[in-house]
């Protein structure tokens, strides 16, 4: 296609660098989360690092699992 380039991604831009910290309250344990590498919590906060580009992704991940973000707050990443 004229004037597209297929060879980039998204962390050469600004929004792909990016991370963002979610804090969710009130993830069960169920079959998807049996396969996490870590333990989930009965009570008090997970923290979740998410890149930009899958930000979405996560909130519909979380929303599946019975979970309720609390907060959203970016993470400055050192040069």
């Amino acid at each position: 296609m004229f004037g597209q380039n297929t060879n980039g991604s998204a962390s050469n831009t600004t929004a792909g660098n990016r991370v963002f910290r979610y804090e969710v309250v009130g993830l069960r344990q169920s079959e998807e989360t049996d396969n996490n590498s870590y333990a989930i919590r009965k009570s008090g906060s997970v923290f979740i690092t998410v890149p930009y580009n899958r930000m979405n992704q996560e909130m519909q991940r979380i929303t599946r699992l019975g979970g309720q973000i609390v907060k959203i707050e970016p993470i400055a990443l050192e040069a």
